[in-house]
């Protein structure tokens, strides 16, 4: 699936169809700064989280980072195990707050 770009995923939040948002930066990260409504997962604890993330399987997620690398690993992650619609945040929260 295509990555989402900071101007579209604010369209859809604010038009109230953004889709599931998971931060995969660490927590301290996540304290400092932070998407509405996202959940904070981050990379490392990714595997273990997997049987909580199981009814999302087939919902469209995106996950976001700092930047838009530890993002592309949890995209890639969660495609391999059977995510079908997962889209990175393209420049990330960086990105996003810049937008």
């Amino acid at each position: 699936m295509n990555d989402i770009t900071s101007a579209e995923l604010k369209e859809r939040q604010a038009n109230g169809t953004a889709p599931i948002i998971i931060d995969v930066r660490e927590t301290w990260e996540n304290e400092e700064s932070r998407i509405d409504g996202s959940r904070n997962i981050p990379l490392g604890e990714l595997p273990t989280k997997l049987d909580e993330l199981e009814d999302l399987k087939h919902q469209e997620i995106v996950v976001h980072c700092k930047g838009g690398g530890r993002s592309a690993s949890a995209k890639a992650f969660l495609v391999q195990h059977g995510f079908d619609q997962v889209r990175n945040l393209i420049g990330g929260m960086q990105g996003y707050q810049q937008a």
